[in-house]
């Protein structure tokens, strides 16, 4: 039996929607990487369909551009499906190399409602000069950014993530709302500490906090302790990195469930931490 979110109007915060190709590029990218054999479904509708069962309202939808000159037709090709469903936001992405000011504000005013970068794979820090016209449209605009600034799963000598690198963009940005996806990892404890410290810094739990996530990277989610959600209760997301884990979906929230967390600290971690990070009022 399929073990559903207990919260009215929970939303998975880190989803990964894209065109077929792109999409089984990444998953070819991570099986040669880490080994990953990944079956869920690619489409929109395979996609909203499992999370549908898992008690998912709403999902946040993440493309990225791992190389330049995409980002505009992915962007688009994202919005148009949004505009499909009842369930999807859609967030944006722009390549370094392009004209970053005008791909976002295209992005935005055509109704993208945040921006993703995955630091790594596009060779772009969070503190990169290059992106900071896409900060600034973020400040004008009031949408946020979701990044993978961490060193997990197999990061860990990029030189394009890392606390430092985020704190430095945070120091430079610090009216916009940043989200580190994958609660830090492996640098997580600093992570925590920056959000401690910074209340636009968000983090979300996607695979990190999957209770399989030992059998992929040398991660235990324990280290993690309940007293962090409790404390940055409206600042955690919960995310799932869905369609593109190397697990069942209930995986990634069931351990969350298990936690001893107080009733406000799980409406927070599945539904009020993402309208805050999203800048919606609470419902």
């Amino acid at each position: 039996m399929t073990a559903r979110v207990p919260v009215t109007g929970a939303i998975d915060a880190h989803v990964h929607l894209m065109p077929d190709r792109l999409m089984a590029a990444i998953r070819d990218a991570l099986n040669d990487a880490a080994g990953w054999e990944i079956t869920h479904p690619r489409d929109r509708k395979g996609i909203e369909r499992t999370l549908r069962e898992h008690g998912i309202e709403r999902y946040v939808a993440l493309p990225y551009a791992h190389e330049p000159g995409i980002a505009n037709e992915l962007n688009t090709w994202v919005l148009d499906r949004a505009a499909e469903s009842e369930m999807c936001v859609p967030f944006a992405t722009v390549h370094p190399e392009d004209d970053v000011r005008a791909v976002v504000r295209d992005a935005f005013e055509a109704g993208a409602r945040g921006l993703k970068f995955q630091c790594p794979v596009q060779e772009a820090a969070p503190d990169d000069p290059r992106l900071d016209p896409a900060y600034e449209l973020c400040a004008e605009y009031d949408r946020p950014v979701l990044q993978h600034a961490g060193t997990a799963p197999m990061f860990a000598d990029s030189p394009y993530v890392g606390v430092d690198r985020f704190r430095a963009f945070r120091d430079s940005f610090p009216e916009v709302r940043a989200c580190c996806a994958h609660m830090g990892v492996f640098e997580h404890e600093a992570f925590i500490d920056l959000a401690r410290e910074d209340e636009n810094v968000f983090l979300d739990t996607c695979f990190s906090m999957a209770t399989v996530v030992d059998e992929y990277v040398d991660f235990d989610p324990a280290r993690i302790d309940d007293t962090v959600f409790e404390e940055l209760a409206g600042r955690v997301l919960y995310g799932s990195d869905y369609p593109n884990v190397p697990h069942a979906y209930r995986r990634e929230y069931e351990g969350l469930l298990n936690r001893e967390l107080s009733s406000g600290a799980v409406d927070a971690l599945f539904r009020d931490a993402a309208t805050r990070f999203l800048g919606e009022r609470p419902s």
